[in-house]
């Protein structure tokens, strides 16, 4: 498989696909391709298409491969921002916000993640439940906004605003931490918490979250009466 982004700050991946190459996706992602594509839609499985639901995904998946021939299949972002790819491996599988995972090759697992702390969970912004990449394969993830990346070494922290974590290295792990003082916690405009993601691995951040672009929108919309 052979792949070319395209068209920020809407963008869209197009896939070239070998002959019996299978890419699999969201339902709604498909926006154009070529006509011997063959698609078939699957649960793969009462667990984990429960499992995707509980991380932010529909239960069933759509399967397309390429029949007769190579072919061409698109798939298009759903709000401003990047798509991603990453290549995940047995050995390096990723956790990403949900509803991050655009399409991957058929070698790809999502599953569901779960927070090994409970307050990261409950406060830590993307909430207790987080998507699995594993597997071995290429993965496309959209991201909210533009990306900027950190390497984080053993014990190396850094600190997240709520919903600014979009993907990180499985390696890495996630807790809370109340803002500190009273005045800063009323007026500070920053929220009770933030989110500690603590290396080693890599993490990627992005600008724009999808809950900071519906506040900012309903800031400035009259309401009724």
């Amino acid at each position: 498989m052979k792949y070319e982004i395209k068209g920020e700050p809407m963008p869209v991946v197009i896939c070239q696909l070998n002959a019996g190459e299978t890419m699999i996706t969201e339902k709604g992602s498909m926006v154009w391709m070529s006509p011997n594509m063959e698609m078939q839609t699957s649960a793969g499985g009462i667990g984990k298409a429960f499992g995707r639901m509980f991380s932010g995904e529909a239960m069933f998946q759509n399967f397309y491969t390429a029949k007769g021939g190579p072919g061409m299949i698109a798939f298009a972002s759903s709000f401003p921002g990047t798509i991603r790819a990453i290549e995940i491996t047995p050995d390096k599988p990723i956790v990403a916000q949900k509803s991050a995972f655009l399409a991957s090759e058929q070698g790809v697992e999502l599953s569901v993640f779960f927070q090994k702390k409970m307050g990261a969970g409950f406060f830590g912004g993307e909430g207790f439940i987080m998507q699995k990449l594993s597997g071995h394969g290429t993965a496309f993830l959209e991201v909210d906004g533009s990306v900027v990346e950190y390497d984080l070494g053993p014990g190396e922290q850094l600190v997240v605003d709520t919903g600014n974590l979009a993907m990180m290295d499985a390696t890495c792990s996630l807790d809370i931490q109340s803002v500190k003082g009273v005045k800063n916690v009323l007026f500070g405009g920053e929220g009770l918490f933030n989110t500690i993601v603590t290396g080693p691995g890599r993490v990627v951040l992005q600008t724009m979250p999808l809950s900071t672009f519906a506040g900012a929108i309903a800031s400035v919309i009259p309401s009724k009466g």
